[in-house]
């Protein structure tokens, strides 16, 4: 792919996050189930504009490129790309990603599936086997990450926002403050259990620290391990640790 006139390799450096997301926000131009939307968080607005242009113009695959009309809450910008879902959708997606570096000087680029709590490197292995190409594999891929799913894991909580930015989750209520984790792991309660090594902290400081999160976050089981913060929802459970 080469650069338009315009924009060189290079000018968006350190203005594009590492980080990008697959099927998280819905198609403008159709139903989930035919057409995959892609999400690029950028720095601010011109940049943002030009990441828009550059993947427009420059990808006859590409159905539409828009950026969010105003800044997000944490003052960034989105740039959403929509293509066709088809047995092609695992390459055209590695061959944009692979413009977007260049434009960003970015060596690598990782990917959040649906929302999924831990992002994954874009590699075209990793496209190829997770992002779903047709109708059926779009159905089973978004149920299986149900749970799996920030938005839907906390659907309950007190928090009036939730934002995941690269490898961390940040929840912001009035008067409290906001309250960042780095995210460690998630999967069944078994599972994230048995990665976490530690005992289990039951002093009065760890108590009242799960009770603050209680609170903050909502009604959820909580248990504190070492330094990680084990949050369990039905049968699934995501590992975070607190920092700020």
């Amino acid at each position: 792919m080469k650069l338009n006139e315009s924009l060189h390799a290079g000018d968006l450096r350190d203005l594009v996050k590492k980080v990008f997301e697959i099927d998280s926000f819905k198609s403008k131009l159709g139903k989930d189930q035919d057409v995959c939307v892609l999400s690029f968080t950028v720095d601010t607005e011109e940049p943002a504009k030009d990441l828009e242009n550059f993947i427009e113009m420059g990808y006859e695959f590409v159905l539409d490129a828009d950026v969010t009309p105003g800044e997000l809450d944490d003052g960034h910008y989105r740039v959403f790309v929509e293509i066709e879902r088809s047995r092609h959708l695992p390459e055209q997606i590695f061959e944009l990603i692979e413009g977007v570096k260049k434009l960003a000087n970015l060596e690598s680029m990782r990917f959040r599936y649906f929302k999924s709590f831990k992002s994954v490197d874009a590699t075209e292995e990793n496209l190829e086997t997770i992002v779903p190409k047709n109708k059926n594999e779009y159905d089973i891929a978004t149920e299986r990450h149900k749970l799996d799913n920030f938005s839907n894991f906390f659907s309950n909580s007190y928090a009036d926002s939730l934002e995941v930015m690269e490898e961390s989750i940040t929840f912001k209520r009035p008067f409290s403050g906001p309250v960042t984790f780095n995210i460690l792991n998630s999967g069944s309660k078994r599972e994230v259990y048995d990665s976490v090594k530690g005992p289990i902290f039951l002093e009065s400081k760890d108590m009242a620290e799960v009770m603050f999160l209680t609170k903050v976050i909502g009604n959820y089981n909580i248990t504190k391990i070492g330094t990680t913060f084990i949050f369990e929802n039905n049968n699934w459970a995501v590992a975070l640790e607190r920092i700020q």
